[in-house]
């Protein structure tokens, strides 16, 4: 029995269009892993699948009525909530005052949707302990880490019973034992709840084991499935043509100038102990991992770094040699770093050209309230040249797909060519080529030894050669 079935769809609109005909079914018992390159056609051929294409009406051909009800499909984009959410803002996150009493907490939200879908109470008690949501329940949606709010909305969505859940790069922003027990519960849910799953996916290598087979997006082709037994006896192939990575030995530093210190840093949100008493120093030209469970206060350290809290000036902090507090502007911290991070993702809304927000870090600003000269144009268009995406510089951001923007910004972050490159978790949805290219050039950038670094990830693969030292937080 075909649950999903499309064959032969076609549109006369060319720039809505995939470029041959789309021809797909979704067999009863399969799983489906979607893989392919950033911006190859991934999630416009979700929206086929799903019927939300604009060019592809009544193409498609289902096994039970009102798809709406028995599909669901999640995106995992740096995005709070869905599409029409606009209550976040960057500095919302740290200035806690400002957030008004009816903000939704965790709780609410995952009580809403649990009578929404009205599940048996053990689902819902089961899915609590294996995300450890207990801890969360009080806190608010918009203070969520980036993989604290996956968790949530996995959660969430679970809750439902749909025929066939669709989920889109389900595992960026997770740690490696909450990615290891999400592919089991999706497994347990394929096994023993009859559900279809489609994950949609940057990483070829975080196919599930429970994932029947693959189908490949190419250059808006939709290529014909294979099992998956038979993709990874393809992937071993290609694997073993693939050159390495640059290898580069760390520089010396340049002098011994003290570019971050932390002297017993503690920050609390309320009851919630987020940093404890934390010593922490960084010299120029030193390359360093931060790592830690999802909520562990992570990005919480970076944004005192990036003078974006301002529980900073109750802190005992030294950035460039300056004592937060003692006359330095946010500016003058600012103009020295480079920076990418999920949160930054989730901030840009504005639908303009993708030039004008590599210039944004130029001038340190969300969106680009300054207009650039020809020279700060040229620079930006280096970046985005060397990041791949010099043909996307008029494009507007919104339309872009996610692993597209991920690179703009990052070009962003280089533009300034800073003494102090900050990358929170770079390498989000980005394909295995991307990831090996932005990689590379961290390790080029970092050879100056005047450049010095801090990189997060969940990822041990993903850390960059360079990195010569680690720091590794606690949740309390």
């Amino acid at each position: 029995m075909k649950t999903i079935e499309i064959t032969n769809a076609r549109t006369k609109k060319p720039e809505w269009s995939m470029a041959e005909p789309v021809n797909f079914t979704l067999d009863e018992g399969e799983h489906i892993a979607i893989i392919g390159r950033n911006g190859a056609g991934k999630s416009m051929f979700v929206d086929i699948i799903t019927g939300r294409h604009p060019a592809f009406p009544n193409m498609v051909r289902y096994a039970f009525d009102e798809p709406y009800n028995n599909i669901k499909h999640i995106t995992f984009r740096d995005t709070y909530g869905g599409d029409n959410d606009r209550t976040y803002f960057l500095q919302q996150r740290w200035n806690q005052m400002e957030i008004d009493e009816e903000t939704p907490t965790v709780g609410s939200k995952l009580e809403e949707a649990f009578h929404l879908a009205n599940p048996e109470e053990e689902l819902r008690k089961h899915i609590y302990e294996l995300f450890h949501l207990e801890p969360l329940l009080d806190k608010y949606v918009i203070l969520l880490s980036s993989g604290e709010l996956r968790k949530f909305k996995l959660a969430a969505s679970l809750f439902s019973h749909p025929r066939v859940l669709i989920m889109e790069n389900p595992f960026i922003g997770l740690d490696a034992e909450t990615r290891d027990q999400l592919k089991e519960l999706l497994g347990m849910l394929a096994k023993e709840q009859g559900l279809q799953i489609i994950l949609v996916l940057a990483k070829a290598d975080e196919i599930p084991e429970f994932i029947t087979h693959v189908v490949e997006v190419r250059e808006m082709r939709v290529m014909e499935k294979v099992t998956h037994r038979e993709w990874e006896e393809r992937e071993a192939v290609h694997k073993g043509q693939t050159p390495c990575a640059l290898s580069s030995n760390a520089p010396a530093t340049a002098n011994n100038e003290e570019v971050i210190r932390f002297n017993k840093v503690s920050i609390r949100y309320g009851e919630r102990t987020i940093l404890k008493d934390l010593d922490w120093t960084v010299k120029q030209g030193e390359h360093w991992s931060l790592s830690g469970q999802n909520g562990s206060g992570k990005s919480t350290l970076l944004s005192l770094v990036c003078a974006d809290n301002p529980q900073s000036y109750a802190c005992d902090i030294s950035l460039f040699g300056r004592k937060r507090g003692s006359g330095e502007s946010i500016w003058d911290i600012k103009r020295r770093i480079g920076y990418v991070s999920p949160e930054m993702h989730r901030s840009y809304k504005q639908n303009i050209p993708a030039l004008q927000i590599v210039a944004s870090g130029l001038k340190d600003t969300v969106g680009l309230y300054v207009r650039t000269n020809e020279v700060e144009k040229e620079q930006c268009l280096k970046w985005l040249g060397i990041l791949g995406v010099g043909h996307l510089a008029e494009r507007p951001f919104m339309e872009m797909s996610s692993g597209e923007q991920r690179l703009v910004l990052v070009a962003r972050a280089f533009v300034k060519e800073p003494d102090l490159l900050i990358l929170d978790e770079p390498l989000h949805g980005l394909d295995d080529k991307n990831r090996r290219m932005v990689k590379d050039l961290v390790d080029d950038y970092c050879q100056d030894p005047s450049k010095t670094l801090v990189y997060v990830t969940h990822y041990q693969e993903e850390l960059p050669h360079c990195i010569d030292h680690s720091i590794f937080l606690e949740r309390h």
